[in-house]
């Protein structure tokens, strides 16, 4: 009988990929190449190889979802929003904590975002997952950067037209006011904003599921929180995550390496995409 096999691709965008010349077209506006605004090392290839699989493995697959982090520019995780002591701009991947802000380190440009901004840092001390990281401008809506790679994009659309199936989009992180690193909710949900709130849809999915395989960008970031809340409400057994598919953001491995093992000790599994996609036409086969 022909398993449920449910493949999840965690922002496998272009502005996380270490893209080469051939996937760089040039900019109409600068004429100058475009270029991935976080580039996580090892992501193209890691995306390569994820659309080998779904292409050769299309049969066998029965849903895809893809995550979109999707940012405006002004965003409380992204430089515009703040200010350095003496009005000095603040450098991408600084921290920013509530004590920092009250002691006049950092200020938001907007005096008046100044209670709300240390609501929010006050509420990540106590969930005690993540600081504030001011992260370059990335993945802004309707921007290149914002766009699926496109080797992963062709690989999904051809899965679209053999299945006659529909990829299922998943936006992140339009509400400039809370991080959003995973895809199930927000670091800090906004009880204004159901999107910042737990996706139950999502979690619905991918429970319906005899296996998820999950892949994507950046290990150390949005494929670790996704996956540490998917954990929380599905068997953990039935997670695999495609470990040659993601990568660390630089300078994070250790974050990473400690969510593997964590993840490990929870029960879930892990496969290169060889091994996924030994179990994908073994699927295929299954439905014959």
């Amino acid at each position: 009988m022909k398993r449920n096999l449910h493949l999840l691709i965690i922002d496998p965008q272009n502005d996380f990929c270490d893209l080469p010349p051939s996937h760089r077209p040039h900019d109409p506006v600068s004429n100058a190449p475009h270029a991935p605004a976080l580039p996580v090392r090892g992501a193209h290839a890691d995306m390569q190889r994820l659309a080998h699989a779904i292409r050769e493995g299309q049969h066998g697959i029965s849903a895809i979802s893809v995550t979109l982090d999707s940012h405006h520019r002004f965003d409380i995780a992204h430089p515009t929003f703040w200010f350095a002591e003496g009005g000095a701009n603040v450098s991408p991947f600084t921290q920013i904590t509530a004590a920092d802000v009250r002691a006049g380190r950092f200020q938001p440009r907007d005096p008046s975002a100044l209670p709300r901004a240390l609501a929010y840092l006050d509420a990540l001390d106590a969930n005690g997952r993540y600081q504030l990281m001011v992260w370059p401008v990335h993945c802004e809506i309707g921007s290149w950067g914002h766009n699926v790679h496109e080797d992963v994009r062709a690989a999904y659309n051809a899965w679209e037209d053999a299945s006659l199936g529909v990829v299922s989009k998943i936006a992140k992180g339009s509400n400039p006011w809370t991080e959003h690193y995973s895809a199930v909710m927000a670091e800090v949900p906004d009880e204004a904003d159901p999107k910042t709130q737990l996706n139950r849809e999502l979690i619905a999915s991918l429970g319906s599921a005899d296996r998820v395989y999950i892949a994507g960008e950046a290990g150390s970031h949005c494929v670790k929180a996704t996956t540490e809340h998917i954990a929380d409400h599905i068997d953990p057994f039935r997670l695999v995550l495609i470990t040659d598919c993601m990568s660390p953001v630089e300078g994070f491995d250790t974050q990473y390496q400690g969510f593997l093992a964590a993840m490990a000790a929870r029960g879930l599994q892990t496969a290169t995409a060889a091994q996924m996609l030994a179990e994908l036409k073994a699927n295929a086969g299954a439905a014959q």
